[in-house]
């Protein structure tokens, strides 16, 4: 891939150098507002309001978001996004009464499908993020070809074709338990085999995500200007294996709590449940819900790790051309402390901080970020649009489907 830009550079004064700092002038109370009637409106609609809510969620913190004095935009027509959201949901309805009737032929066609077609949607869906996104009226886009969209999306189709592999070597190590589709009792070759593929998996896994960060930053442009970005692969995967020690470390200190829990409340006959079946009911549902809330106070930090990890690496190498460059003093680790915060409020408040938390994590990371650009904004911006215009590039690209806002 080539980060060169085929447009023409914009000439600047080499000394012109302006700094702008991203501003967020969003609220929790006020998005608070924007969050309990999108949840309602879902709730009461069965999902159908989804496409509705994320467009309105998008709209608020893109409105609050300033770049040089400038706020961002998001122009997308909410009818391209529940065309995306019901082929979305229909594929996914599909695959499982598929699975839940045991057609096999249709779970591995709609597999196949998937795995073929997802290089599409991830470049579809960056196509409508981008071509619905605008800044003091410049558009962005995405100008990747589907060749090299596909030609990005390599590790999907290994990871595919190694899964196929290792599942038709399990299945001859262990017919008798293949045959009755129950999963094999795995002996010292099949752990391995399987803990290869896992290893292997996970470098496939951070190796598409390098893939993808690279050809969108790359292809990006704003006013014929393209993107460019810097780091290499070796950086990505240095921070994903950062998350997997945190993720253990934070598994670690969970579980320690939790046996220092059973130690304490060990004694106390189940909390004074009279009976033997209470006793063990409640043990169970204790258990479930311990469980299932230590899993996530484990995994939280683990991913805030990533998100502030990636989003440094992400805004400290990217720039427009040779116009422009973002810097970010997002620091991890107080981001990490936001986050678990977060999470306690959220938990202790049955959900109701949610909105409050997005807001302060999206500031966070917002204002963190600073903008420096060469040459006065104003004319530079108006040799930009002029740029676009003899482009003619126009609202083209709001018609792709809205497959990125899904979910």
């Amino acid at each position: 891939m080539d980060d060169s830009s085929t447009q023409p550079a914009i000439p600047v004064k080499p000394d012109a150098i302006g700094h702008y700092p991203v501003e967020f002038s969003g609220d929790g109370g006020e998005y608070f507002r924007v969050w309990i009637v999108n949840v309602l409106l879902s709730i009461i609609t069965l999902g159908i309001y989804t496409p509705w809510a994320r467009r309105r969620t998008v709209q608020y913190f893109y409105s609050h978001t300033h770049v040089a004095n400038g706020p961002l935009e998001f122009t997308a027509r909410v009818r391209n996004m529940v065309i995306g959201f019901v082929l979305f949901a229909l594929l996914y309805v599909a695959f499982n009464v598929a699975s839940e009737t045991g057609n096999q032929p249709v779970v591995a066609f709609l597999t196949v499908a998937w795995v073929v077609g997802m290089p599409w949607l991830w470049g579809s869906a960056m196509r409508f993020r981008l071509g619905n996104t605008r800044w003091r009226g410049l558009r962005l886009r995405f100008d990747a070809s589907w060749g090299e969209i596909y030609r990005a999306s390599w590790p999907v189709f290994a990871a595919f074709g190694l899964w196929a592999v290792l599942g038709f070597a399990l299945a001859v190590m262990a017919p008798a338990a293949a045959a009755k589709s129950a999963l094999p009792k795995l002996s010292g070759p099949m752990w391995i085999l399987a803990l290869l593929g896992l290893t292997i998996t996970f470098v496939l896994v951070v190796r598409l995500e390098y893939n993808y960060k690279l050809l969108l930053a790359r292809r990006a442009q704003i006013g014929g200007q393209a993107g460019r970005w810097f780091p290499g692969f070796g950086a990505f995967l240095r921070v994903w294996l950062g998350t997997l020690a945190v993720f253990l470390l934070s598994a670690l200190l969970v579980a320690g709590l939790a046996m220092l829990l059973a130690m304490l409340f060990g004694g106390a006959q189940a909390l004074g449940a009279r009976t033997g079946v209470m006793r063990v009911v409640f043990l169970v549902f204790f258990g479930i819900v311990a469980g299932a809330a230590g899993a996530f106070l484990a995994i939280s930090p683990a991913m805030a790790y990533r998100e502030a990890r990636m989003f440094q690496l992400l805004w400290d190498n990217i720039g427009v051309s040779r116009i422009a460059r973002f810097k970010t003093s997002l620091r991890t680790g107080a981001f990490v402390w936001l986050r678990i915060r977060n999470v306690l409020l959220t938990a202790l408040t049955l959900g109701l901080y949610r909105p409050f938390a997005r807001v302060a994590e999206y500031r966070m990371k917002a204002e963190s970020t600073m903008l420096y650009l060469k040459g006065d904004l104003a004319p530079l911006v108006g040799q930009l649009m002029q740029q676009q215009q003899k482009d003619g590039f126009g609202d083209a690209m709001a018609d792709a489907l809205g497959l990125d806002l899904v979910g």
